[in-house]
């Protein structure tokens, strides 16, 4: 029997911003929030201690990652990823269905699923949306997002139209193939072209899922085009359940979502770019290569409780990436995802007191600045 709910708490004046509770059976998860990635059932360089310190309420699994490594039978002896990776609280999993069409070289797309190389080895793979289920049912998620398909950029209506009405069939397999503990959520398709959103949204909210996605954005497309869909096309999904913008993105792209209305956000942007020396602050994007940190004495940002910014110097920080030291991972991802889930955190705070669209603008305007020095 599915565990899961979604209450809309408040809504934002002057804004179309949403503060909610989503509650499944291994936790209550706060929204807007954000979900740091763990493709593989590890988020790069952290432990679940370090994820339950930096405040993060859900992470993300991958499907077709999880299926190569470590395999559903590894998974299945351990009752899911939960117990495989000791992390308590809530996963999502992506379905494969965007791994599938940006990591293959070579696939075949068919109604009864897609065949495709295998990225490790260049051997064949089949996953079809009740495949995909069945994965994500040894991963024994909380939440699963159906298998779709993921249209190439720039985006060709002609090849636009028949993929969204398979993704509509697909949907309606990954339904009748779901485990019943798992609540599925499903996918909004149709690029930047309004009225294919708009359709697709009528062919999929009949049948009444959990929760549902808007997929096929941040590949390519501006990021005006991006925000302008989401403002036409939200309006019209549920008011009752949870939306989630799949795989974005910036700070910025963050607090526009969450203004047009999204609940949930993932990215690899704050673990990628800590592994390339990268931190997010609230006074913009700090390099820590730059030769000028070799003497600061500073914390990254001196605004952030994180243990990273409580405890080590951009002087050292700059060494230990310097040096290539795997601490260099640990403590730049520490930082970027504090700084993320405090990003959504001051949201939520913001949502609450009525006061998002002011803490919004002057938000775009610190993180999107530079620090030199």
């Amino acid at each position: 029997m599915l565990n899961f709910s979604y209450e809309l708490i408040k809504k934002a004046p002057n804004s179309k911003a949403r503060l909610g509770k989503i509650k499944t059976r291994r936790g209550i998860i706060n929204t807007p929030i954000f979900m740091p990635v763990g493709t593989v059932g590890s988020v790069k360089s952290l432990t679940p201690h370090d994820l339950n310190e930096i405040g993060a309420q859900i992470i993300l699994g991958n499907t077709y990652h999880l299926s190569l490594r470590p395999g559903t039978e590894v998974l299945d002896s351990f009752g899911g990823l939960h117990d495989f990776m000791k992390w308590d609280k809530p996963i999502l999993t992506d379905s494969g269905g965007f791994q599938v069409f940006s990591l293959a070289d070579i696939r075949k797309i068919q109604e009864e699923g897609v065949t495709f190389n295998n990225h490790l080895n260049g051997g064949k793979i089949f996953i079809s949306p009740e495949v995909s289920m069945k994965i994500q049912g040894s991963i024994n998620s909380e939440i699963v997002m159906a298998f779709d398909e993921c249209p190439p950029s720039p985006y060709d209506r002609k090849y636009m139209e028949p993929s969204i009405a398979r993704t509509t069939r697909w949907l309606k397999r990954c339904k009748d193939a779901i485990n019943p503990e798992q609540a599925l959520f499903g996918i909004n398709q149709g690029g930047i072209h309004y009225d294919l959103r708009l359709r697709h949204l009528e062919e999929i909210l009949p049948l009444d899922l959990p929760g549902y996605a808007v997929g096929g954005l941040s590949v390519g497309e501006k990021n005006e085009e991006m925000y302008e869909i989401l403002d036409q096309i939200l309006p019209h999904f549920p008011e009752n359940k949870p939306r989630y913008l799949m795989g974005v993105g910036t700070p910025v792209d963050i607090l526009m979502g969450i203004d047009a209305g999204i609940d949930m956000f993932d990215c690899v942007m704050p673990t990628r770019n800590a592994r390339n020396g990268q931190f997010f602050t609230w006074k913009g994007k700090l390099n820590i290569k730059r030769e000028s940190f070799k003497f600061d004495h500073r914390p990254v940002d001196e605004n952030c409780s994180c243990y990273t910014c409580r405890n080590y110097s951009r002087a050292y920080l700059r060494h230990l990436f310097a040096s290539k030291e795997i601490l260099s991972y640990r403590l730049n991802t520490i930082h970027n995802l504090h700084f993320y889930l405090d990003l959504v955190r001051k949201s939520r705070e913001a949502i609450e007191n009525g006061e998002f669209d002011i803490f919004k603008k002057h938000a775009i305007v610190s993180v999107s600045q530079k620090i030199d020095n």
